[in-house]
């Protein structure tokens, strides 16, 4: 009982869930206290991580889930597949370059920013999705806040 009121003071909460089952497999491995430790840690790591992706996805505030995946190159001819894989890494974020993809209405271009957007909240990336539309109102409602 007061190991659980410790881990929940220290906000360690899938450690306090999954310990007992953890420390059962290790017993039963014939893992040490370092590794029944280790493999805790780890659970609670990887819980953050998701926890952290879904907040900063979440945050993004995306229209729809899009990902590179369920986008049709073929349909597209004109997409560089090639260039898209590559964005899809990020490097443009660490570089500090602008993206910027122009088309005719059903492209996809809100198909792949929204991708490439998935790509970098899971990278650890912040991200804000806008439509263009949602910007134009914005503007004049941030410019008679400045004056």
């Amino acid at each position: 009982m007061l190991l659980q009121h410790h881990l929940k003071s220290l906000r360690l909460p899938t450690i306090l869930r999954e310990s007992e089952k953890v420390a059962q497999r290790c017993a039963n491995e014939n893992v040490d206290h370092l590794g029944f430790l280790l493999q805790l840690c780890e659970l609670e790591l990887i819980e953050r991580e998701r926890k952290a992706a879904e907040r900063r996805l979440k945050a993004a505030k995306f229209s729809n889930y899009k990902t590179l995946e369920s986008f049709d190159f073929q349909a597209q001819p004109s997409v560089n597949n090639l260039l898209v894989s590559e964005l899809m890494r990020g490097e443009y974020i660490e570089k500090r370059e602008n993206i910027l993809l122009v088309g005719n209405s059903g492209t996809g271009k809100t198909h792949l920013t929204t991708a490439l957007g998935i790509a970098a909240c899971e990278q650890g990336k912040r991200v804000r999705f806008y439509q263009v539309t949602e910007l134009i109102t914005q503007l004049p409602e941030a410019r008679e806040e400045r004056d």
